[in-house]
């Protein structure tokens, strides 16, 4: 370790002991020897802190922003101007930072701490809840041995505050359907909630059924549900023609494809898709995307439009429908996954169907037929492949699940906008 480094972690270690005065000795004594690197600054604000003098720490940090301590420098500046009465002070030079950097998790937690102390409840929770989630992006904050003993007070206290804030937050968003049709008529909906929270444990109706993001217990589950639910199929399916001949002609643009998950499958993680001794590919030709109509792509496609205006879509606020012509290459696997949510299905109008393309959800084989709709419950693990040398073309969407009653769909509807409104208040994908 470079002398200068050792030096200062021995001048930290002797400040965290509780030795003021030796370290403000030695510290001066290097920074007026005219060799101490600018971290030195750094020591020397949060000496001045705990001696009890924000001001000079508010003016050392401030000498430091901009620069290679940036950060931390203006964490502690923020500090210094609470104490010194300035919280709206400290707040600005917060947000700037964390606007800049979300990942500044001590920040972020300051920041929740100065809009609790003025009453901001709400916006405290969201922001504690940010600064947990980035602190255990990053290994830390995740239990008490990831937690630096002089935060864990802290910590604590922010995960109380997200879990009465969370639960208060969504709950008061089905307040005024509660009212409206009755708590019964909620309760599936409300236990899906608690589910979410981590207050209730989720008991799955199969271990195959497993989503990601958000479960309504007492929801009838089956890979494959009966085709008798969905009494709108077969005039979907009548469209098949009109629907297949805009989808080839779209295939002559392929600037209107993008990747159905939203990279190259050589720019996606692992565990994605994967290639047949081919470079994988999935794409899709969008009419939704996270519930945003694509108004070009409609008039390109009107049979296609308004066979999709006649089903009964998921729409709910920034998130569905989804809807596309989804390509999947030759020699491309879909590998196995599960969906978010058990609340809505998975519809494939098959277009273009070589051989040897194929879906198991559940465990179960079910090969397209074209012309032939199929539903399935995504909240499955599934997985799909195209094993032939041609491209397979289906339209897929989504459409509720037909086991929940309206009132629940309409309060899975808030819900899901709620907490994504939430989520994106704290600049979490």
């Amino acid at each position: 370790m470079h002398a200068n480094e050792t030096r200062l972690r021995a001048l930290w270690q002797g400040l965290e002991r509780g030795q003021e005065a030796a370290v403000r000795q030695q510290a001066r004594a290097w920074r007026a020897s005219g060799t101490a690197p600018p971290a030195l600054d750094l020591l020397l604000a949060a000496l001045a802190l705990a001696e009890a003098r924000p001001g000079e720490a508010a003016a050392l940090y401030g000498g430091l922003a901009g620069g290679e301590w940036d950060a931390p420098a203006r964490v502690g500046r923020a500090t210094a101007l609470s104490r010194l009465g300035d919280a709206a002070g400290a707040e600005q030079v917060l947000a700037e930072l964390v606007a800049r950097s979300p990942g500044q998790f001590l920040a972020q937690l300051h920041w929740a701490e100065l809009l609790e102390a003025r009453g901001e409840h709400a916006a405290a929770a969201a922001r504690y809840y940010a600064a947990v989630v980035q602190a255990q992006r990053q290994g830390r904050w995740l239990d008490a041995a990831t937690t630096a003993p002089g935060l864990r007070a802290r910590v604590t206290h922010a995960m109380a505050r997200i879990e009465e804030g969370r639960r208060t937050l969504f709950l008061e968003l089905l307040a005024p359907l509660r009212q409206r049709h009755g708590r019964d008529a909620l309760a599936r909906v409300e236990r899906g909630l608690m589910i979410y929270l981590g207050e209730l444990p989720a008991q799955y109706a199969t271990p195959q059924q497993r989503p990601t993001f958000f479960y309504v217990p007492g929801v009838p589950a089956a890979p494959y549900p009966s085709r008798t639910l969905f009494p709108w199929l077969e005039q979907l399916e009548q469209a098949t023609d009109g629907i297949r001949e805009e989808m080839q002609a779209t295939r002559a643009r392929a600037e209107a494809y993008a990747p159905f998950l939203g990279a190259a499958a050589e720019a996606l993680p692992p565990g994605l898709i994967a290639g047949d001794g081919t470079r994988p590919a999935w794409d899709a030709y969008f009419f939704y995307r996270h519930g945003v109509r694509d108004e070009s792509h409609a008039r390109e496609c009107p049979l296609t439009a308004a066979a999709l205006e006649r089903t009964p879509l998921v729409r709910i606020r920034e998130h569905a429908p989804e809807i596309c012509f989804s390509v999947l290459a030759p020699g491309t696997h879909i590998l196995p996954h599960r969906g978010v949510t058990n609340t809505r299905l998975t519809v494939h109008l098959p277009l273009v169907v070589p051989g040897q393309c194929a879906l198991r959800a559940g465990g179960e084989l079910h090969e397209w037929q074209e012309g032939r709709v199929l539903v399935f419950d995504d909240s499955f693990e599934h997985e799909a492949w195209n094993r032939s040398t041609e491209s397979r073309t289906i339209l897929l969407m989504d459409t509720w699940n037909p086991h929940l009653d309206l009132p629940e769909r309409e309060a899975i509807e808030h819900l899901v906008a709620g907490i994504g409104d939430f989520n994106r208040a704290v600049a979490l994908p």
